[in-house]
């Protein structure tokens, strides 16, 4: 069994670090070949244990939502002996009262479906394997103790969290239509977006504990108000990209730097086991 400072940690960012110019520099192309396929993660060379950056829609961006390799990005997480995940998203905001450009805590997760974008259950057990289960969750899909990490990291940099939200995964690559925000916001998310909520699935299957944070880029309210999705062109939506990743970019950082694993609080039930 690895020794715990052996375990490295990921984040996991998004279409914001595809616009403009990311900041991230020290960064070592590493793939790793799994069962679903090779993925290219990106080692940070300045940091005290194994960190990894990985960028869901590929570096250039090329992945639309529905195209993003789940499966393999999650397989190469566990291979690299991932102690904790930092995954993030920017997000539309379904509540006026969320402020927007401000860093979120995502406290739960609502995926009506557990589906894939290619509709197949969004399982790691496909086929029946000896290591197959049900996952019990026992604390939720996010981590509570990392979630006191980031909260410090936060705080420490001078960006304290504006709150905790309730996620809501809604695939694309299209984007919702206003009857789909407002029953959307009926049925208890907060903020949605088209990723994230697989990657909470998948890594806690594979026993890795996470942590979900989150930025508001706009408001999906259902109507045309001011900060919406309607109100804005391609080049000030690019914009709105650009100030949430200035948002995340140094809570990313400072979480591959100074993030700890931490024990993974839920559980497999695996039949059989005694």
């Amino acid at each position: 069994m690895a020794r715990a400072n052996d375990r490295s940690v990921a984040a996991i960012v998004g279409s914001a670090f595809c616009t403009g110019r990311a900041q991230l520099d020290g960064l070592v192309p590493h793939p790793v070949t799994t069962r679903w396929g090779t993925v290219e993660l990106y080692r940070l060379a300045a940091a005290d244990r194994p960190a990894y950056l990985v960028f869901r829609h590929g570096r250039p961006h090329r992945y639309l939502p529905h195209q993003i390799p789940y499966r393999a990005l999650a397989q190469a997480l566990r291979e690299l002996n991932c102690g904790a995940l930092l995954t993030t998203s920017s997000v539309g905001v379904l509540d006026a009262a969320i402020p927007l450009f401000r860093p979120l805590l995502v406290g739960d997760l609502l995926m009506l479906e557990n589906r894939l974008p290619d509709g197949s259950p969004c399982t790691m057990f496909v086929e029946p394997r000896s290591d197959q289960g049900h996952l019990v969750l026992q604390e939720g899909l996010v981590s509570a103790a990392l979630g006191e990490q980031v909260r410090e990291i936060c705080a420490a940099g001078g960006a304290p969290l504006a709150g905790e939200v309730i996620f809501g995964y809604v695939g694309g690559p299209r984007t919702k239509t206003a009857a789909e925000n407002r029953l959307c916001a009926r049925l208890g998310m907060q903020v949605n977006s088209m990723t994230l909520g697989p990657e909470l699935v998948l890594a806690c299957e594979l026993e890795i504990p996470c942590v979900a944070l989150v930025v508001g880029h706009k408001y999906s309210l259902g109507d045309d108000a001011p900060g919406g999705a309607a109100a804005l062109d391609d080049r000030a939506l690019a914009e709105t990209l650009v100030r949430s990743r200035e948002q995340l970019e140094q809570i990313v950082l400072a979480f591959l730097r100074r993030a700890r694993p931490v024990p993974f609080a839920n559980r497999i039930f695996r039949f059989g086991n005694p």
